[in-house]
């Protein structure tokens, strides 16, 4: 279950600001079991110790030691484990519960997680017990009942953020033999990673294909050659029909207005929602709802 960070008054009531969400895992503890969190809103930092092939964006990266690795939760990511032991921790975060330190104005901008970076750094012995150390600090503290725990998790997550920028980024990284395969799967990962929307305040970030272009780091050509090579369709077509999809799901199974669903599908106005919406189904969204 994802931690909530709540923040409590001296006089007891209770602060109404946003939930800022952390949790930290230990893979070893966390084998077999299903780590509960939303793939596209939370960003990651694990340590692993055990041989195996980061899949990140276009590119693979082989983890032949221990290393530090940054995940975006806007780029797809996938670890292919090459020995049967996984062992090392991970921690998840927002970004806004990164931001309320205020010590950072974009999470974006931290190098390591900024899109087209490298997100492995390789590490020696003296630099995994320390890194091990602040895990382990982490998933005693989480389990506290100190009211500034989360200052204290926090001040962590900058501590390992800090460590790999001392360190230069492992840039070994290989390409993929079919190179135009592993695009449009990486497209198609992070199309639906946009979806569903879960409120009217949650806006879909990815609206075109030079956005998933540039969260892939491929041209906008490379892309659309690889998606249509693939799959016989072109990137617009599946990027409209899986809003298409999504809006008719959301006038179906939810009571919001047609202007909330229209503004988190990315439509500036309400007016060009239902002209698009038409233009797809042949009906408005009011008639679909009916």
């Amino acid at each position: 279950m994802i931690t909530k960070e709540t923040k409590t008054p001296q006089d007891g009531t209770q602060n109404q600001s946003p939930v800022r969400h952390f949790n930290v895992y230990s893979i070893e503890r966390s084998k077999g079991k299903t780590i509960p969190y939303s793939r596209r809103d939370f960003y990651k930092v694990t340590l692993l110790t055990n041989h195996c092939i980061l899949h990140y964006a276009s590119r693979s990266i082989e983890i032949t030691q221990p290393a530090l690795i940054f995940s975006n939760p806007l780029v797809p990511y996938a670890f292919e484990h090459l020995s049967e032991v996984k062992e090392g921790y991970f921690c998840i975060f927002t970004e806004e519960f990164l931001k309320s330190g205020d010590r950072m104005d974009n999470v974006h901008d931290v190098p390591m997680f900024k899109i087209g970076g490298t997100p492995v750094f390789f590490l020696n012995d003296k630099q995994v017990l320390y890194v091990e150390s602040l895990f382990q600090r982490m998933l005693e503290e989480i389990e506290t009942e100190y009211v500034y725990k989360y200052d204290l998790l926090r001040n962590h997550v900058n501590l390992l953020i800090h460590e790999a920028l001392k360190m230069q980024p492992e840039i070994s990284a290989f390409i993929h033999q079919n190179a135009a395969s592993r695009i449009a799967s990486l497209f198609l990962e992070l199309l639906e990673r946009q979806f569903p929307i879960d409120s009217p305040g949650q806006v879909l970030k990815l609206r075109n294909a030079s956005d998933y272009a540039v969260n892939l780091s491929v041209h906008v050509n490379h892309l659309n050659y690889a998606v249509r090579e693939i799959t016989g369709k072109p990137t617009t077509v599946h990027i409209t029909n899986r809003i298409v999809n999504e809006a008719k799901a959301l006038l179906l199974h939810t009571d919001w207005s047609i202007s909330e669903i229209a503004y988190s599908l990315g439509f500036q106005y309400p007016t060009y929602f239902n002209n698009f919406f038409k233009k797809k189904t042949g009906a408005t969204p009011l008639s679909l709802r009916k």
